[in-house]
C-alpha cells in the first residue's frame, strides 16, 4: 500500500514541463493527503498557467493512479505570482510585482514584436500585465497593440493612466506625441523621460511588466539598466552572425550591471515558402543556440520568418491575438511560460514584509 512518502517519491521524479525541476523541490505541492485511498493536494505555481492547469493536473493524476492502494485522486492546480529580486540598491517600482527587459543589441531583429507577444501571452496565461515602450526614437508599441489613435489621461495632471489594449496596459511616449515628429533629443533627455514614462505611470497591480528597450548597448541603455529594477531579461536575435555579434554585447551589459539573463530568443530562424513549403534558413542557423551555449543560458524558443507575423503587428493584433490556435501563437506562449517559470525560481523580494527603520537623535 502507498503512503505519503511515496507519494512524495513520486512527485519527486515528476518535472514540470514548463521549469525542468520536479514539483517537490520547487515547493508546489501544497496539504498532501492521502486518505481512504484519495490522494489528494493543492499544486501551486509561482507563474501564470491558465492554459497548462489540465495538462499538469493530467501528469500527475496519470503518475499516482498508478500507485497501489490509490483508488482516485483530488488534485487542484493554480498559481500565484510574487515579486522577486532586482539589482542590489534598486528599489521595486510601487503597482509592479516584476519587470522584465527585452533588448537587443541590433535594431531590426524583431525585439519589439517579441515584445509585444511576450506580454499578450503572459496576459493570456491569466497574468496581470503591463508593456512600457523605452524606444524614444522610433515607438511602436501603439501601432502593434492597435491604439495609436489613444491619448492617456491624467487624474491629477501628475500621473498617466495607462492605456489599456487587449487587457494588456500600455503606456509608450507614442502616445504624447506626434508621430511624424522626430525626437531630437539627447541621451539624458531621453533618459529622464523614460523613467517619467515608468515611474508617472499608474500602473496596476501588475504581474509583469514587459519593457521594450530601444537597440543599442549605449548610454541609454545602461543607465535603465542600473536604475530601472529588472527582474531578468531576455536577449532577442537572428542567426545572422552580424545580429549575433551585438546580441553578445547586449548580454555581457545585463550581466555587468547584475541583471539575470533569462534566455535567448531567436527570430527569423528559418523561413517557409507559402507557396510550396520549402524551409530555408534566409539569415543562416544554429547561430542562437551556440550562443547559448558559450554563455550558458537557454534558448527559448525560435520564431520562423512569417509573413503573418509582421502582418498582426501592422494591424494592431499581434499573432497571440490574430491566431491564438495558430503555431506562431504556440511558440510565443511556450516562451512566456519558459520566462515566467524561470523568474519564478529566482530568490524571492522580501523588501515589503520588513518595517523601515528609522534612526533619530533625542
Amino acid at each position: 500500500m502507498s503512503d505519503l512518502n511515496t507519494l512524495q517519491a513520486t512527485l519527486s521524479a515528476l518535472i514540470d514541463p514548463n521549469t525542468g525541476k520536479d514539483f517537490m523541490s520547487t515547493r508546489s505541492v501544497k496539504n498532501l493527503r492521502l486518505e481512504n485511498g484519495v490522494a489528494s493536494m493543492d499544486v501551486v505555481l509561482g507563474y501564470p498557467a491558465q492554459s497548462q492547469t489540465g495538462v499538469i493536473q493530467q501528469q500527475i493524476e496519470t503518475a499516482l493512479r498508478n500507485l497501489p492502494g490509490i483508488a482516485s485522486t483530488d488534485i487542484r492546480v493554480s498559481w500565484q505570482i510574487v515579486s522577486h529580486s532586482a539589482q542590489r540598491g534598486v528599489a521595486l517600482l510601487p503597482g509592479v510585482k516584476n519587470i522584465i527587459a527585452v533588448a537587443s543589441g541590433k535594431g531590426g531583429v524583431g525585439k519589439s514584436t517579441t515584445a509585444v507577444n511576450l506580454a499578450l501571452a503572459l496576459s493570456a496565461e491569466g497574468a496581470r500585465v503591463g508593456l512600457l515602450d523605452a524606444d524614444i526614437y522610433g515607438p511602436s508599441q501603439p501601432t502593434m497593440m492597435g491604439v495609436a489613435d489613444q491619448r492617456p489621461s491624467s487624474p491629477d495632471n501628475k500621473h498617466i493612466e495607462p492605456i489599456i489594449s487587449h487587457g494588456v496596459q500600455t503606456m509608450s511616449i507614442g502616445f504624447l506625441i506626434d508621430t511624424e515628429q522626430p525626437m531630437v533629443w539627447r541621451g539624458p533627455m531621453v533618459t529622464q523621460a523614460l523613467q517619467q514614462l515608468l515611474n508617472d505611470t499608474l500602473w496596476q497591480d501588475l504581474d509583469y511588466l514587459i519593457i521594450d528597450l530601444p537597440p543599442g548597448t549605449g548610454d541609454i541603455q545602461l543607465t535603465l539598466s542600473q536604475k530601472v529594477p529588472l527582474t531578468g531579461a531576455v536577449i532577442v536575435t537572428t542567426p545572422q552572425d552580424i545580429a549575433l555579434l551585438d546580441a553578445r554585447k547586449g548580454l555581457k551589459m545585463f550581466e555587468k550591471v547584475g541583471v539575470p539573463i533569462l534566455g535567448i530568443v531567436e527570430n527569423m530562424s528559418v523561413h517557409i515558402c507559402s507557396n510550396c513549403g520549402h524551409a530555408e534558413p534566409i539569415f543562416g542557423e544554429g547561430g542562437g543556440a551556440a550562443m547559448c551555449a558559450d554563455y550558458g543560458v537557454d534558448l527559448l524558443g525560435q520564431l520562423p520568418l512569417a509573413l503573418s507575423i509582421r502582418q498582426h503587428a501592422d494591424a494592431g493584433k499581434p499573432s497571440v491575438v490574430a491566431e491564438p490556435g495558430g503555431q506562431v501563437a504556440q511558440i510565443y506562449q511556450s516562451i512566456a511560460r519558459k520566462v515566467a517559470a524561470k523568474v519564478a525560481l529566482r530568490a524571492q523580494d522580501f523588501s515589503a514584509k520588513f518595517p523601515k527603520i528609522v534612526i533619530q537623535n533625542d
